[in-house]
């Protein structure tokens, strides 16, 4: 990517999530929205924008609003821009936090197994000790 287009998507992803987090006047989008990623195209005519939403139970319902106030949000985005070209944006959900709180969930549940072994182990090992002497 070039400097300039690293320049557009550093500005448009503060400016989308300036957008996001003073609210929409869309009830289908709720929770909190986190703009996590912006992919420019090379002719900067469209942009992929990837939101999390937290809690996930309202994802499916916030993205349905987020795509239909698209072209809201861009007009939103591009006052507070200033880039000869408005891309359209194109949202989708960014299921990367979901999935590192499950790797986090997996990891905490292999320490606790790991521990309850230890510690099943751990007086058999003394026994051992105490019986050599």
């Amino acid at each position: 990517m070039s400097v300039h287009n690293d320049q557009i998507v550093s500005v448009l992803t503060r400016a989308l999530q300036e957008v996001l987090s003073r609210g929409l006047n869309d009830p289908r989008v709720r929770g909190l929205l986190s703009v996590t990623k912006v992919k420019v195209s090379p002719d900067q005519a469209a942009a992929t924008v990837w939101v999390s939403v937290l809690p996930a139970e309202h994802a499916d319902l916030s993205m349905h609003g987020l795509k239909s106030a698209a072209t809201h949000i861009r007009r939103q985005v591009g006052e507070r821009v200033r880039i000869r070209r408005m891309p359209q944006l194109h949202f989708k959900l960014d299921q990367s936090i979901k999935r590192e709180a499950g790797i986090l969930h997996a990891i905490e549940e292999a320490r606790r197994a790991d521990a309850a072994k230890e510690e099943g182990a751990a007086p058999t090992e003394r026994k051992i000790e105490d019986s050599d002497q």
